[in-house]
Parts: C-alpha cells; structure tokens; sequence
C-alpha cells in the first residue's frame, strides 16, 4: 500500500496542459507517496502520458506547478531532475555494447570513472542479466533488452522512476514475467515510480495506487481493490473488468441492502453503503465475473441470492475461464465469466443466473 505518512516524491498542482486547441489535461491535483508505485491507467489519448512528459520534463505545463522531492521543477530541464525513465520501444543505442549503454546516464553525473564498472556490474545483476556488457543490444532477446532499459534507469539511483508502456511491445507469457520483475524490483529499490498503461491487469497486478483517467480528467484514484470493488462512475466501472449495467430505481432500503426495480423489470437486492432513497435513479453494475451460472438442476452457489432463469446464448472457451452470453425471460442479456468446467454448458441450455447482494455496485445518475 501507498505510504500515507510519507512526504510526497512528486505533485501536480493545479496542471493543465493544452496543445493549440486541443485540451490534453486539465486542473491535475496529483501526489505520488515517497517509494510507491503508481499506475496512470486510461485508454489511448486520455492524457496519461502527457503527465509522464510533464512530470519527466519533456513538456511543459500550460498552467499549474509540478513539483519533485518538494522542490518546484517547472523550470528545471530534464537532464537535472534525476529521473529514471523506460520506454515501450527500449531506446538503447545499437552501435554501443550494454556496458556503454547501462553507464551512459552516469558519463552525466560525474561519477569518478573507477566507480564506473561497479555500478553497472550492480544494476545488471539487479535486472537478473549479469556478465552481458560486451554483448550489444541486437544479440539480446525484447525481454533482455526491456531489463537493460531498467538497468540503465535504475544505475543513476534516480529520485523517480517513470515507466512509459513499458512491456506493450512483449508477448503476452514474458509480459507476465516482465510485471513481476517490475514489481519485485521496485520493492526492492524503494524507488517512487510512476508506470503508464492502457492494461488494467498490469495496473491491478503491480500498483499500490491507480490514478484511472479519460478525457484528460482523473476519474478516479484508489487502491487496486478500491478502483476495482467500489468504481466512482459508468467509465471507471466499464473500463475495469467485464461488467453489465441495468438502470433502474432505489424500491426500499432495509439497513444496509437497497431493493433497486430495473426498467427491465427485474428486481435486485444490492449490499451497498451510502445515503440511498426511495425513487432514486441509480446504475446497477455486476462484474461479469461475479455472475454465476448454474444448469436448472443445481443448487445456487450461496444462500440469498439474487437469481434468474436463463438461456445459454452464446459461449467462449477460454482454457481456464469460460464466458457464458444469457439472455433472461425477459430478454435482457448478460455477460457472466466463471472458473471453466471440463464439459462447459452448451448453447441453447435453460440456466439460472445468480448474483450475490454483496458483489453488485450502484452508481448515482
């Protein structure tokens, strides 16, 4: 978890970046907690990266303050902020070998030639990639020269680490990988960083804090648990996971379960907090995920349940997850992923759809 009681490694106050007409970010009021790892997670074009850049000293703000370390940076150009930074597409040198390209941040930082060698024979054991510094970079796998570009980030001990998509160019089986050397180094280091996405199992898996953004606009910051469990808004909860979504209106509250009537005529009881009542129009949100789909036969998975009968109309198998498509008596479709079984349930088949109070969410229209 992010270090509450810590002075904060980086802010934004007040930053708002445009570019001829078009807004990229607008009013940001971030803090980044001394050693933590925070994801910027949005879709392409949301502004994310454009805070990397700012904060990076790539850009800068058209309006607000940045500040690193408590110190304002605005001012301050790119090669004296003693930031670490990974890109998507690596940025090595290819006519230099690794040992060149590791110590080439420290030919900038006047560090006595002698200490030279040491350093970077440390950061490429750090990245798990020792005895390589006569190779050069075309004799190295992606995912070696993904762990030079970490080497050569982390060689400077950099204030702040910024992460740009760094494992986008990665097959999928070495991208998981890649996450876990990330993260078990980050810990390590105790490093501040900042990592750029568009992947929220990236942004779920490694973070001790999610800023999700689109349009230029923070949506919502959280924990991983927090961002995912309790979403803020139809954008948060759509971008997040597989959901469904119903619109309806609050029925009765009975202390801390809402009864919510859909316009589809279906009705929900919902374990929510919050100040909720009678005629309030709300969005009912269930993760696909936490849809479960039982044959008429079966008993339901747990007692109290909100539950539906159903026809399988569509189905994927997944290896270990299949996602079932069921349309209810009264026509509505749903999406609903579960564990996979070895003979999963065939289309056409008659179903209950179950839904547990505690597993859906409402938001406020």
């Amino acid at each position: 978890m992010e270090k509450q009681d810590a002075s904060p490694a980086v802010e934004l106050r007040g930053v708002y970046k445009r570019f001829g007409k078009v807004v990229a970010v607008q009013k940001m009021d971030l803090t980044f907690g001394e050693g933590s790892l925070v994801t910027l997670l949005g879709p392409s074009g949301c502004g994310k990266t454009t805070i990397l850049r700012m904060i990076a000293g790539l850009e800068s703000p058209t309006e607000g303050d940045i500040y690193i370390k408590g110190k304002r940076v605005n001012d301050i150009p790119i090669h004296k902020r003693n930031l670490g930074m990974i890109f998507q597409n690596y940025a090595l040198f290819p006519h230099k070998n690794i040992f060149d390209n590791v110590a080439f941040g420290l030919k900038y930082r006047d560090v006595p030639k002698n200490e030279v060698a040491g350093k970077v024979k440390k950061a490429l054991e750090m990245v798990r990639l020792p005895g390589v510094e006569s190779r050069m970079p075309s004799q190295l796998s992606g995912g070696q020269q993904q762990r030079i570009a970490m080497a050569r980030a982390i060689v400077i001990e950099p204030d702040v680490l910024l992460m740009d998509e760094p494992l986008s160019a990665l097959d999928e089986n070495l991208r998981e990988e890649m996450r876990r050397e990330i993260d078990n180094l980050q810990q390590l280091l105790g490093v501040t960083t900042v990592f750029v996405t568009h992947d929220q199992r990236e942004a779920l898996s490694m973070s001790d804090k999610i800023v999700v953004m689109n349009d230029g606009l923070k949506q919502q910051e959280g924990s991983p648990q927090e961002v995912y469990n309790f979403p803020e808004n139809h954008f948060v909860a759509d971008f997040l996971g597989h959901s469904n979504f119903f619109h309806g209106t609050v029925s009765d509250r009975i202390q801390d379960v809402v009864h919510v009537q859909l316009k589809d005529g279906n009705a929900f009881r919902v374990k929510h907090p919050g100040e909720w009542r009678q005629g309030d129009p709300v969005e009912l949100v269930v993760r696909a995920q936490n849809l479960k789909v039982t044959t008429e036969n079966e008993p339901p998975p747990e007692p109290d349940m909100n539950s539906f009968n159903g026809i399988i109309k569509d189905r994927s198998y997944m290896g270990g997850e299949v996602s079932y498509f069921v349309e209810l008596e009264n026509g509505t479709m749903v999406h609903a992923i579960g564990i996979a079984k070895l003979h999963p349930i065939r289309k056409g088949v008659a179903v209950r759809v179950h839904a547990a109070p505690r597993h859906c969410g409402l938001l406020r229209i």
